[in-house]
């Protein structure tokens, strides 16, 4: 098909228009990385040759020169706060909330940022200040749960139960677990006070959030206890094995204290070893030891932990069985100091390497806590202390 003589004049034109085009493009960049101040070239330098402290000085002349830099002030703000540096993250935040010119929605980011800042350097007052500004914004959720948090911390339990409820309010994950803690919280400083009808309502708040609360039912069997009614807080302290069997070697030594002082040691006895037969656990099996050695001799002791020690074997059950047969064996008997020797090499090793552990942070303690001292998550320390390194 031949062309017309008009289209050969067309090519020529379209090549044009193209050459044009890259002109314009090639100046448009030339242009915008003149404006670009050259300290934003030298912190990605120093970031490139891995000198970040010089990196973030550039940046902040950047951010000096150019206020119109709005994510680099935020991810500035945020850097200093991961670092540390606190009172710079601080001032970031806070130009940022100060701007008159800064849209609503970025000013409520910097009031976070500001807020988060304040929070990290326990200045809790002011970050709880300032994320109450935030409660009616895109922010709220996120607002709220750090006032729970700050609540939790300062143990301001009744002002948490009422935050968690706004919280599920607004639609956020359901808060009956961590709100019947905050209400063992009330029950276990009532009970210290001797406020014991008060006691015993927060304990039925507890048990309304959450009926699986099994600290809640250890401390009605506390309760009970206390007002000498031992059969029922025999009865608080079984429903754990319904409730949460983990937390059977929690209520375990109130079981053996109470039957004990009702006369009924073999019954208990009794009790821990069908619970011992249901699931392991060397922390049971250490306080079943002591209770059948106390009443009923070393030697029913000895055969206990030898015949644990084959079904599940551990380092605190070898300890329970070299205690027993060290008790056993004659004074005069050769190799004594030697078992002696043995025995307190594992002792000293169980001692060393047991201890609760926080399943989300990994935070170790020797005594157990329902809520973690680290990372402040309610049950997260496992309730069985664990072997390990």
């Amino acid at each position: 098909m031949e062309l017309e003589a008009w289209q050969l004049l067309v090519i020529p034109l379209f090549f044009g228009l193209g050459w044009i085009a890259a002109r314009v493009d090639i100046r448009h960049v030339m242009q915008e990385s003149r404006a670009v101040p050259r300290s934003y070239f030298k912190g990605l330098n120093y970031l490139l040759n891995e000198q970040p402290d010089q990196a973030i000085e550039a940046f902040l002349e950047v951010a000096r020169l150019d206020p119109d830099t709005l994510e680099l002030h935020f991810a500035l703000g945020a850097l200093f706060r991961r670092r540390g540096e606190l009172d710079r993250a601080i001032r970031i935040h806070q130009s940022l909330v100060d701007r008159a010119d800064l849209p609503q929605d970025q000013r409520m980011k910097a009031l976070y940022g500001l807020g988060e800042d304040f929070f990290k350097a326990g200045l809790l007052d002011r970050a709880e200040e300032v994320f109450q500004r935030l409660e009616g914004g895109v922010h709220a959720v996120d607002a709220l749960r750090k006032i729970l948090e700050i609540q939790v911390l300062t143990k301001d339990w009744q002002l948490a139960i009422v935050t968690a409820r706004r919280l599920e309010k607004l639609g956020y994950l359901s808060q009956n677990a961590d709100t019947a803690h905050y209400y063992c919280e009330l029950a276990a400083t009532a009970m210290l006070r001797g406020e014991q009808e008060d006691a015993r309502n927060f304990l039925k708040q507890a048990l309304r959030e959450n009926r699986r609360s099994a600290r809640a039912c250890i401390l009605q069997g506390d309760l009970d206890a206390q007002a000498a009614a031992l059969d029922a807080a025999i009865a608080s302290w079984r429903r754990i094995e319904e409730i949460n069997p983990a937390y059977l070697p929690i209520a375990a030594e109130r079981l053996i204290q109470a039957h004990g002082r009702l006369g009924r040691t073999e019954q208990a006895v009794h009790l821990l070893q069908s619970y011992l037969e249901q699931r392991p656990s060397p922390d049971l099996l250490h306080l079943l030891f002591q209770t059948v050695a106390e009443h009923q001799g070393w030697e029913a002791a000895r055969k206990l932990a030898a015949d644990e020690l084959r079904r599940n074997p551990s380092l605190r059950a070898l300890d329970d069985y070299l205690q027993a047969s060290n008790a056993l064996q004659p004074e005069s008997e050769d190799g004594k100091v030697e078992s002696h020797l043995a025995q307190d090499l594992v002792h000293a090793q169980v001692s060393r390497v047991a201890y609760y552990l926080c399943g989300d942070c990994g935070f170790k303690a020797r005594q157990f806590f329902w809520q973690c001292p680290a990372c402040a998550r309610w049950e997260s320390l496992s309730p069985e202390r664990v072997e390990h390194e």
